[in-house]
């Protein structure tokens, strides 16, 4: 009986933070091909480049603890690889693929390459289609493109976390889909509250979690989102359904492979940023993209560094996003859930030609109203309302009467507010629209068009 070929072997020249370099005799291992180290061949090191024709640099993904100058590591031949598949419903993941939710581990089956090629331009879909989440807001304002890319910025305690959540448990009524969320440089708590609160929402049973927490090297949290990615793809390309993926936060991402280039000794670039940012950023954001047989859509939160939006991570972040949902604390102070802010808010999908003349004449008219009512707000607040002119006070009716009808009550937040969730389709929110425009509920107390669903169950009482 042949002997099974011995495993390419390399002996660790040194160790920095997370950066090892490795000796090989034989030849060397490609690039992102996953090496093994310490006595439990536990430690695991991804090959980022080749020093010379015997050396190559990696960035270990796991502590470094236990290696030492000498010790042996083992190629395993391939890149790292993550499980893919239905079975992968309601658990949670590492970026290597193995379970951390104190679950049975997942044993055998389909495993692919983290590292995917993004789809040719020829087979992906050219059609412009708004993906509808039966939010009212998001739909009207700044509607979601199908296989597109949409940003959430928001502070803490605004309602992040439970928009992300609604618009998991809309994506299973209404698409059949599955929701993915990922993780990237999470703290422990969030994640595990995240992943309690879904489970109490009855959101889990659709929905695939990937943690690359920010306790983490900087290497898992670089690679956690192309884990994610491959899991979404999986779903996409061959079981032929639309995903919903969530990110949190595509920044952390950046800030990973800032860490990593600087630990490779890249020379940095702008504001200390890695010279590969923009390829980087690209490789991941590419994949997400809709195709002939499904669609990867995309909801970012995007954490802005000092509210600096020329800051060249939010630069090129901005470049692939399709819509902006921005949430305005001063709207959670109000109890306006959710708390999205109509102006700042907006899509590129906000055109006639992709949402129809009806939806864009609703939505500019709408803007239009509630600027007005922002620009006489210090009036308000200096003379009073009965110091405006007639016109202006109807506008002001008519944008306060907007505002509230813009508020929801959401399935995930049934236990705790008492009120029966509604998902809104988009005829029924223009309708609503149109008619507090044409002062059809002028006679109506504003508190009567206060979380709603349809415009149809305000009640004049």
């Amino acid at each position: 009986m042949a002997e099974p070929p011995k495993k390419n072997q390399g002996k660790i020249l040194s160790i920095r933070s997370s950066v090892v370099d490795v000796v090989f005799e034989d030849h060397l291992p490609d690039l992102f091909h996953v090496l093994l180290g310490g006595d439990e061949r536990d430690v695991v090191i991804e090959v980022q480049t080749h020093l010379d024709p015997r050396r190559i640099r990696g960035i270990a993904l796991t502590p470094t603890q236990g290696l030492a100058e000498g010790s042996i590591v083992v190629d395993t031949e391939t890149p790292l690889q993550v499980p893919v598949g239905d079975r992968l419903l309601s658990r949670v993941f590492n970026v290597f693929g193995e379970t951390i939710d104190r679950e049975e581990p997942l044993k055998g089956g389909e495993w692919r390459s983290i590292h995917q090629k993004t789809v040719p331009l020829a087979l992906r879909s050219t059609k412009s289609e708004v993906f509808t989440t039966g939010i009212k807001a998001i739909d009207i304002l700044a509607p979601l493109e199908l296989g597109g890319k949409a940003g959430l910025f928001g502070g803490a305690g605004v309602g992040k976390t439970v928009l992300i959540m609604e618009m998991i448990n809309n994506m299973v009524a209404e698409h059949e889909g599955i929701s993915l969320f990922c993780g990237i440089g999470e703290r422990v708590r969030e994640g595990e509250e995240l992943y309690r609160e879904m489970k109490d929402a009855g959101v889990l049973d659709n929905t695939i979690m990937v943690f690359g927490q920010m306790n983490e090297p900087p290497g898992a949290r670089f690679r956690v989102g192309h884990a994610a990615l491959t899991m979404a793809e999986y779903f996409r390309d061959h079981k032929r359904q639309d995903v919903l993926l969530l990110i949190d936060n595509i920044f952390r991402f950046i800030q990973a492979g800032m860490e990593v280039s600087g630990l490779l000794g890249r020379l940095p670039s702008r504001l200390g940023y890695q010279p590969t940012l923009g390829t980087e950023l690209a490789e991941l954001e590419e994949r997400i993209c809709n195709t002939v047989s499904g669609a990867i859509t995309s909801v970012q939160a995007v954490y802005v560094p000092a509210d600096d939006f020329t800051d060249p991570a939010a630069v090129h972040t901005f470049g692939h996003l399709s819509a902006s949902i921005v949430l305005s604390r001063k709207k959670a102070s109000e109890g306006l859930y959710p708390a999205i802010d109509p102006l700042q808010s907006g899509s590129k999908m906000m055109v006639p030609h992709v949402v129809g003349e009806r939806h864009y004449q609703i939505a500019q008219a709408m803007r239009q109203a509630l600027a007005e009512y922002e620009d006489l707000k210090d009036i308000i607040a200096m003379l009073g309302l009965e110091e405006l002119s007639r016109e202006d006070r109807r506008t002001v009716q008519r944008a306060r009467r907007l505002e509230r009808f813009l508020t929801q009550p959401f399935f995930v937040t049934e236990q705790f507010t008492g009120k029966e969730g509604k998902r809104v389709a988009l005829d029924k929110a223009l309708d609503g629209c149109e008619r507090i425009l044409n002062d059809e509920f002028f006679d109506y107390p504003e508190k009567a068009l206060y979380m709603i669903g349809g415009v149809d169950e305000a009640d004049r009482a």
